[in-house]
């Protein structure tokens, strides 16, 4: 861990709506954006974690070659709705679903139009951060950590907050969707926050 200042991390995302809620749930860290005109970055695994990480180590061999400044570490997200009625899909694939589609108001629409009216309409939102240091200041290995938070399907989107599928998503304990809550009480509880507190937990200890 980088002593007597904060902790410098490369985001490898280019989503807009992942890097607003990284830079208040990660603050106190020193983040740095995906710059405009990057490539993109792979994500071809089966699984969350696979896609996570590599995200994460492409983003770190592109920044030894092109980046500007010196940072500690790269994190990267792969996350998604895990919807029990389409055994767990879309799942690593959420961002691909529908691809015909423009908007993710409208590939909500299409998923929830996928379940037959009487389905069970359990859900969870999966979100797995990689975590790769850069050689140097930082030392160990990659590592995952993640969160995930259960709910269930609305019937239509509701709600203007929030990015993706939030609109279409209730958290268990609420009635209100992810887009309807407050961004504030949504970061008490989403996937996301909760890979976060175990990334800030897991560097807070200095084990990586």
């Amino acid at each position: 861990m980088a002593r007597g200042r904060a902790v410098k991390i490369l985001l490898a995302s280019s989503n807009q709506g992942k890097l607003a809620e990284f830079r208040q749930l990660l603050a106190g860290f020193d983040l740095v954006s995906w710059p405009t005109g990057a490539p993109s970055l792979p994500e071809t695994g089966a699984f969350f974690q696979d896609n996570a990480l590599q995200k994460a180590e492409g983003a770190r061999a592109w920044w030894q070659s092109h980046g500007r400044e010196a940072v500690d570490g790269v994190l990267a997200d792969d996350s998604g709705l895990c919807v029990d009625a389409l055994w767990g899909g879309p799942g690593v694939l959420s961002a691909r679903f529908a691809p015909d589609l423009p908007s993710y108001h409208d590939k909500g629409r299409r998923l929830l139009a996928m379940l037959p009216e009487d389905a069970d309409r359990t859900a969870r939102f999966v979100c797995v951060l990689a975590f790769v240091p850069m050689p140097g200041p930082m030392h160990g290995g990659p590592f995952t950590v993640s969160g995930a938070v259960e709910g269930t399907l609305a019937f239509d989107p509701r709600g203007d907050g929030g990015f993706g599928y939030d609109p279409i998503f209730i958290p268990d304990g609420h009635e209100h969707t992810f887009a309807e809550l407050p961004a504030g009480t949504k970061h008490t509880l989403s996937h996301r926050a909760r890979a976060c507190a175990a990334l800030r937990a897991r560097l807070a200890t200095g084990r990586r």
